[in-house]
């Protein structure tokens, strides 16, 4: 996390400050259309000097007047533009994780046009793109929710970087930018996919701790409702609960207490890279899909175990640890206890 927030940040927080102070708070870059109306531009007024024609000097200038008029309503577009991004509760990798932007307008009488917001990451090369939203206008005061997939190729942290507001308004012959601060860090879970698996949990019967340590437990009965997260059944959604608030929102089930699973990760040195990040996905997937169906489920790998527990504070426990999980350290280990027996 401590490699992530140098990355982010240059290394070095006056480095930083002085490349804040440096920055142009805004950025041109001319589009195709608007390279061929420059150069028609210089024509023009290259004409106008060699002819001395009054018409021609009155085209010129009215085209000038046209790059000044572009330049002051993309800076109107621009001033006063707001951005907040909203992260799901979890992040899985390899499918599209819906990130919210909250796009407000706070000018009072200036409506913005064609704004477009790219959020981007932090990388050893410097920023990369996670996604963009285009909002066509955005009324005086009024503030306008988005949202894009960002597909995480891989787990672990990832470090937003800023989000980029750029508009191409009015004539599409320039585009303007500004680029705001909003950094955060975030963990991504492994990948999830199906369960296809004939293994079948020990049966466990149910006692008084359960109660008292807040375990979910499973049956035919509602007992309380929670946010929908990845990983839960659609047939767990509470639809009139849910068009009520404007989100998905699934019951607990109580009843009678289900059975134990251990979830046993194994690493083996001659495995490829891939394969050790599908083992780690199938991992991730069999957790989701156990404490979904209400189980007690535990994680053993050579270097760390976790009691079989349920609810929601175990299973971010149990995806943290896939999401953080070096597989040097397990072969590591591995090499270490074989040593010892020999």
């Amino acid at each position: 996390m401590d490699r992530l927030r140098d990355r982010r940040s240059g290394g070095d927080p006056a480095l930083k400050r002085w490349r804040r102070r440096l920055r142009s708070p805004r950025s041109l870059r001319a589009t195709r259309p608007g390279w061929c109306f420059v150069a028609i531009i210089f024509g023009v007024g290259f004409a106008a000097l060699n002819t001395g024609n009054n018409l021609l000097y009155l085209v010129f200038a009215l085209m000038l007047a046209f790059l000044v008029l572009s330049g002051l309503l993309s800076e109107a577009s621009l001033r006063g533009i707001e951005v907040e991004r909203w992260l799901p509760r979890e992040l899985f990798a390899g499918t599209a994780n819906a990130v919210v932007l909250k796009i407000r307008n706070r000018q009072a009488r200036v409506p913005a046009f064609a704004i477009s917001v790219e959020d981007r990451l932090a990388t050893d090369s410097g920023h990369a793109p996670a996604g963009r939203c285009f909002v066509l206008r955005i009324a005086p005061g009024a503030t306008v929710e988005r949202s894009y997939g960002w597909v995480p190729a891989r787990r672990g942290d990832h470090a937003f970087a800023v989000l980029r507001v750029s508009t191409r308004f009015p004539f599409g012959l320039f585009v303007k930018s500004v680029e705001l601060e909003a950094e955060a860090d975030v963990l991504v879970y492994p990948a999830i996919g199906p369960v296809v698996s004939g293994m079948r949990p020990r049966p466990a019967r149910r006692s008084d701790d359960d109660d008292q340590r807040g375990r979910t437990p499973v049956g035919d009965s509602v007992s309380g409702l929670r946010e929908f997260v990845r990983g839960d059944s659609t047939a767990r959604i509470h639809w009139r609960r849910s068009l009520a608030s404007g989100r998905l929102v699934v019951g607990e089930r109580e009843g009678h207490a289900s059975g134990l699973v251990e979830v046993l990760l194994a690493l083996a040195p001659e495995l490829a890279p891939e394969a050790i990040e599908e083992r780690i996905a199938r991992a991730a997937s069999e957790i989701v899909h156990h404490l979904e169906a209400g189980h007690r489920v535990g994680l053993h790998t050579r270097s760390a175990r976790f009691a079989p527990d349920r609810g929601a504070a175990h299973r971010r426990a149990l995806l943290g640890f896939l999401a953080r999980f070096e597989p040097e350290r397990e072969l590591e280990a591995a090499a270490r206890v074989r040593g010892d027996s020999a």
